[in-house]
C-alpha cells in the first residue's frame, strides 16, 4: 500500500501534502509550472508501477483460466497476456505522458517485494491457494496506486486550471513562455 507521510520527503509526500497547492493563484507562474511538471512525473510514475501490476495480475488470471479450461502454458501465451492490456481499452484517467518513468528500478523492487516468496516465472508451480494469495495482493496494491494516482491526477488537473486561467485573463502570454523556454535551454559559451 502507497502510504503519504505528512512532512515526508518523498516526491508523493510533496505533490499530496495538503498545502502542495495553496495559494498557488499567487505563485509566480514558473513556480506553477514546476509544481505541475513534478505532479505530472508523480503522476507518470503511479501509472508505470500500475502498469507493472496490471502485467502481474494477468500472468496470475493466466494460469487460474489455464488451470480451469486445461489451455497451454502461462510461458507459451506469455507475448499475448501481456499484450492484451496494451492494445486493449483504456481504464481510468488514462492521460498522454510526456514525461518517462524516473524510478523505474525502484518500482521493479516494489511490485517485486509485495511477494518476494513467488517466482511468477513458474506460477504453474504455485498452488491454487497461494496463486489466489497472490492474486489478492497485486489487486489491493493495484487499487492503492490507483486512489494515490487519482489524488495527483487532481493536483496536476488544479495546477494545469490555474495556469490555464492565467492565459484566458491575459496575466501570462505564450511569447513569456517562449522567452522562458529560451532562458533555459541557452547555449553554453
Amino acid at each position: 500500500m502507497i502510504e503519504v507521510r505528512p512532512g515526508g520527503r518523498r516526491r508523493i509526500d510533496r505533490v499530496l501534502a495538503p498545502d502542495y497547492t495553496e495559494g498557488v493563484e499567487q505563485r509566480p507562474l514558473v513556480e506553477v509550472r514546476e509544481l505541475r511538471d513534478e505532479a505530472a512525473q508523480e503522476e507518470t510514475d503511479l501509472s508505470y508501477l500500475r502498469r507493472l501490476l496490471h502485467a502481474r495480475i494477468d500472468i496470475v488470471r493466466a494460469e487460474q483460466e489455464r488451470r480451469s479450461s486445461g489451455g497451454s502454458a502461462v510461458v507459451e501465451q506469455l507475448a499475448t497476456i501481456l499484450s492484451t492490456n496494451a492494445v486493449g481499452p483504456a481504464t481510468g484517467l488514462g492521460r498522454y505522458q510526456t514525461h518517462e518513468p524516473s524510478r523505474a528500478d525502484a518500482h521493479q523492487r516494489h511490485v517485486e517485494a509485495l511477494i518476494s516468496d513467488v517466482d511468477l516465472s513458474d506460477v504453474s508451480s504455485l498452488s491454487d491457494t497461494r496463486l489466489g494469495e497472490v492474486l489478492e495482493t497485486f489487486i489491493s496494491e493495484e487499487a492503492s496506486v490507483s486512489v494515490r494516482r487519482r489524488e495527483v491526477q487532481e493536483v496536476v488537473d488544479k495546477l494545469n486550471a490555474e495556469i490555464a486561467s492565467r492565459y484566458q485573463r491575459g496575466s501570462a502570454s505564450v511569447d513569456e513562455l517562449l522567452a522562458a523556454e529560451r532562458g533555459h535551454h541557452r547555449p553554453k559559451t
